[in-house]
């Protein structure tokens, strides 16, 4: 990748997308084993195990935030204006992978406090980052 934002936004949408896979591939393997039938997954998977649950729910965060941040990395791309979010980008990218893995691990109170911190990270450069593309 050329630049560090090119670098985040190609890997925030990649993160994503392995998310998916892996809850298709799970999905498969159930559809496959007869454990469910095909047209009986919830899109929150709230008949599945509660790391199913974790996962739609991971996958849905990712979604929720692209437009978002993803959106500040294409403006500063396509604008030349790399300078205001490749300080960060990988910090971005880090908190993002961060904030999902918790979300898979734990729902416990301790792991809830750290994936919102991840997610706080997250913001707090969102906000730098469109006032920056903002200014100038």
């Amino acid at each position: 990748m050329s630049t560090p934002t090119a670098f985040a936004l190609t890997g925030f949408i990649a993160w994503t997308l392995a998310l998916l896979v892996l809850m298709e591939v799970v999905r498969a393997k159930l559809v496959l084993t007869k454990e469910v039938p095909a047209n009986g997954f919830r899109p929150d998977n709230a008949n599945l195990s509660p790391f199913m649950q974790r996962l739609a729910r991971a996958h849905a965060n990712c979604l929720e935030g692209l437009p978002i941040f993803g959106g500040l990395m294409l403006v500063a791309l396509v604008t030349g204006r790399g300078a205001v979010t490749d300080p960060l980008a990988l910090v971005l990218l880090g908190a993002r992978i961060v904030q999902s893995l918790i979300h898979l691990a734990s729902v416990s109170a301790p792991a809830v406090t750290l994936r919102f911190a991840a997610f706080a990270v997250q913001l707090a450069i969102g906000v730098v980052w469109a006032a920056g593309l903002l200014a100038a």
